[in-house]
């Protein structure tokens, strides 16, 4: 928590050397629900009345990037996995982002996909490490397991560090605050004629 919170505080003085503070975290199971009738809308003696019949039209998961110093959400991600590929790809994209920032803090929850080989993998690839000398997961190494692999992604002299938040306590990180706000403002109250549809309205919510 000390850390999280530090990483927090710090942030704008980073942000001065070039350093980049993005909290990240996964919203799953977001529905595209079509309303079968439009709302009624408010009127003198009366509240909005929305409809409460829909049509499903899937889901999709959103990863969202906060940035800590700006407020304002980066490079999201939307499909409909939320698998270890797609959260290595995702960060990728991330960092690609940005190519002049000279170090990335990624504060995020402890999540198995948020410990991954693959991203440990990616991160020494990065640092110019060997894989030959990551060990083999599940047996030996830094691969060995979710708490060694942890520790090597958070490690402080990585170009890429990552900050893991810990267990039961998501409202430390900050992009909560942002999907609490996508959800009373958009998604709770809209109607999405297709999965195309609720991508779009979110990617303008941005």
């Amino acid at each position: 928590m000390e850390d999280i919170s530090q990483s927090y505080l710090s942030a704008p003085i980073r942000a001065i050397q070039g350093e980049r503070t993005i909290s990240i975290d996964e919203m799953t199971g977001i529905q595209a629900t079509e309303r079968v009738l439009p709302s009624l809308p408010m009127r003198p003696g009366k509240v909005e009345c929305r409809e409460f019949e829909y049509i499903r039209h899937g889901t999709q998961t959103l990863i969202a990037n906060f940035d800590v110093t700006t407020g304002q959400v980066v490079v999201p991600s939307i499909d409909q996995t939320r698998t270890e590929a797609d959260f290595l790809s995702h960060c990728q994209r991330l960092i690609a982002s940005d190519p002049n920032a000279s170090k990335w803090h990624l504060i995020m929850d402890c999540l198995n996909i948020h410990q991954s080989e693959s991203l440990v993998k990616w991160i020494a690839d990065i640092e110019g490490i060997t894989f030959d000398t990551l060990g083999i997961k599940g047996q030996s190494g830094i691969l060995q397991s979710m708490n060694t692999r942890a520790q090597f992604l958070t490690n402080p002299q990585h170009k890429v560090v990552f900050h893991f938040t810990p267990k039961h306590c998501s409202w430390l990180n900050q992009v909560e605050i942002w999907f609490s706000i996508l959800t009373r403002k958009l998604l709770s109250r809209g109607s999405f004629s297709s999965q195309a549809d609720l991508k779009q309205q979110r990617l303008e919510f941005y």
